[in-house]
């Protein structure tokens, strides 16, 4: 691809490694930009710069935050005693979009995967085991992908929180076996949430 401007080739690369975006797409956006007022594309590019910049991330559940703790975790309309655990961002947001969850969330930042090299040294689970040793927790549910990363990740998290005598539930299995929750439509998700089950039952019926 020839380009005119080597300013517009290399906002052009740059935009090409976002997800999902090629060259074609990225030149779109980039002449897309081009055609807007000065001060509309500056805006843009403060944006992006100040997010990068300036998010926090909870220092209760790991979600992104403009504080220390997140809109979520610092809300006493939420039920603290229920505790929903996610593999990323994208999942708090396929569940809150169900509107059927009022409890906080725990973020993974990833689902064990030996063939990625993630381990559960990587993961967010010390800092759950933490929360429930330091808060009342009545229920944990398991809303993570069915795949076999996820369930390798829930077996593993059943064991780790056995100890505490809580109990731990899992999302029903609306979801296709190997889908991903984010993509998950926000009827299946919500019913898979409001039916979850006893881990024990999901080991049975899995």
């Amino acid at each position: 691809m020839n380009f005119p401007s080597r300013l517009i080739e290399d906002a052009v690369n740059e935009f090409s490694r976002l997800p999902g975006v090629g060259k074609k797409t990225a030149l779109r956006l980039v002449l897309h930009l081009l055609r807007q007022p000065q001060e509309q594309s500056r805006q843009f590019g403060e944006a992006i710069t100040r997010m990068r910049n300036e998010i926090r991330f909870c220092k209760q559940c790991h979600n992104v935050a403009d504080a220390e703790l997140c809109n979520i975790c610092g809300s006493h309309k939420r039920d603290q005693s229920m505790i929903c655990v996610v593999e990323n961002l994208r999942d708090v947001m396929a569940v809150e979009n169900t509107n059927h969850f009022n409890g906080v969330y725990h973020v993974l930042g990833g689902i064990i995967s030996p063939m990625d090299g993630i381990g559960p040294d990587e993961l967010q689970i010390e800092s759950l085991l933490e929360r429930l040793k330091t808060q009342e927790v009545r229920e944990v549910i398991m809303a993570l992908s069915p795949t076999m990363e996820g369930d390798t990740t829930i077996f593993y998290l059943s064991r780790k929180l056995s100890p505490f005598n809580i109990k731990v539930t899992a999302i029903s299995r609306g979801i296709s076996v190997g889908g991903e929750l984010e993509y998950t439509d926000e009827i299946t998700l919500a019913r898979a949430i409001v039916n979850r089950m006893p881990y024990e039952s999901f080991l049975v019926r899995g």
